[in-house]
């Protein structure tokens, strides 16, 4: 498929961060915005994912300062090399991308879902795409109007009404059934929760399963075999199960909004992806019957 006028300026942009100011798809004080917030979200990006990338962990102060100097850092010299780098790639390729969708712009926590494809990926062009196809199921998530994101919250909530009505029970009494506790888990993917390899695996899952339903394959295995079938709600599962392993401290001790947050902000560091998967699936297992779903 040849790529669109757009495409093909949003993808030339990418090495370049002054194309940003080029053609402006919003009032200007729009883009001035983004340009902030994304500076400021790529320079607070950590660097637990060197480990994973021995190219980028090793790059050069010259290739690092040629490649700050065209995304337009000029606040991240305190950063070691690397991170300097890995903050330079996110700023070129997240100013290309609210050039390509100039709908969505850019939102914070966009940075946190760009950050694996840039760790993973020596090459900006092949990230920027790997990013724009895995937006198109995850921008929703940075709707001004949040219908995407209540949906997934109404989506957790329901999951945990049927699999765990006792604690549901307990939400309500506390004014907490739209499950906003977990706002964060949705809009990010858990990636402020996991540690960069748990987060690659948990989105591995995920994707496996979207593509099962998509194409019908693994469905009617999962049922002749009797286990949990695919499912497009994974994510949902996964941050019902890990809310409902946490059930007996949060009857006990959460008597509001504030201790949830702060139930679930502990989280962070503690998970384990694998324990969290299986759960999930003893979840749609239990659900699946009364709220049964259909490949798209």
């Amino acid at each position: 498929m040849p790529f669109s006028e757009s495409q093909i300026e949003a993808f030339s942009s990418i090495n370049d961060g002054s194309a940003f100011w080029k053609k402006g798809p919003k009032a200007l004080d729009d883009i001035v915005t983004w340009q902030r917030i994304i500076r400021l979200d790529a320079v607070r990006m950590n660097a637990e994912w060197v480990p994973y990338s021995p190219s980028q962990a090793n790059v050069s102060d010259e290739e690092t300062s040629k490649v700050a100097r065209k995304a337009g850092l000029s606040d991240d010299e305190h950063l070691e090399t690397c991170r300097r780098y890995h903050a330079a790639r996110l700023v070129s390729i997240l100013e290309a991308y609210a050039l390509y969708d100039p709908d969505t712009g850019y939102c914070q926590g966009m940075s946190d879902l760009l950050s694996p494809f840039v760790a993973l990926m020596d090459d900006d062009h092949q990230a920027f795409w790997c990013f724009v196809s895995f937006m198109r199921t995850a921008r929703h998530n940075f709707r001004l109007d949040e219908v995407g994101i209540r949906r997934q919250l109404n989506g957790t909530s329901d999951i945990i009404r049927v699999a765990d009505p006792e604690l549901y029970d307990h939400l309500v009494k506390i004014k907490a059934e739209d499950c906003t506790f977990v706002y964060r888990m949705v809009v990010v993917l858990f990636r402020r929760e996991l540690t960069f390899e748990q987060t690659i695996c948990l989105w591995e899952v995920i994707w496996a399963d979207s593509t099962a339903m998509r194409t019908g394959k693994g469905v009617g295995e999962a049922q002749k075999k009797k286990k949990a079938p695919p499912t497009n709600d994974l994510l949902l599962y996964t941050i019902a199960a890990a809310v409902c392993r946490r059930r007996k401290f949060i009857m006990e001790n959460c008597k509001g909004m504030d201790e949830l947050l702060r139930e679930c902000n502990a989280m962070a560091g503690t998970l384990d992806v694998w324990q969290m998967l299986d759960d999930a699936r003893e979840l749609v297992s239990r659900v699946h019957g009364r709220r049964p779903e259909t490949p798209t």
